[in-house]
């Protein structure tokens, strides 16, 4: 799988999620990227990428034929409508509610919605809001 660019630095450098169904997941994910205003990066007839996120049949060769197991996975949102609207694309496009947008207590203005995709993963669109402290300062328990 190629990426467009190295980025040096980053907790995470990429993910990969190797599912059942590629176009259901294409749909998808073109929807809630779309909503959050983030670009595929491109496709193949066996995975497609946006930044370093990377989704794949099982038979492409950087999968080794295994699906992968059920992975949590949040976006930033620049506010809550951007959270609305992901969460209205994840539904109309074969995803399933796992958390309505919302107010969460983990901390003052995280406003949240969560929906599973086509393969059962948990993604997130998230909002800091207003009491959005810097990266170094931000402690989440789970």
């Amino acid at each position: 799988m190629e990426a467009q660019q190295l980025h040096r630095g980053r907790l995470i450098d990429h993910i990969q999620l190797v599912v059942r169904d590629l176009p259901a997941s294409l749909r998808f994910y073109e929807a809630v990227l779309g909503a959050l205003q983030i670009p595929l990066g491109g496709q193949t007839d066996s995975y497609f990428w946006a930044d370093e996120l990377f989704v794949s049949t099982a038979s492409s060769p950087a999968a080794n034929g295994h699906l992968t197991g059920r992975h949590h996975l949040a976006f930033q949102a620049k506010d809550r409508e951007m959270v609305d609207a992901f969460h209205r694309a994840a539904l109309a496009h074969g995803g399933r509610n796992n958390g309505a947008p919302g107010e969460r207590s983990y901390h003052p203005g995280y406003y949240a919605a969560f929906a599973l995709d086509p393969d059962g993963n948990n993604i997130e669109a998230v909002f800091h809001g207003a009491h959005q402290r810097s990266a170094s300062s931000v402690l989440i328990t789970f």
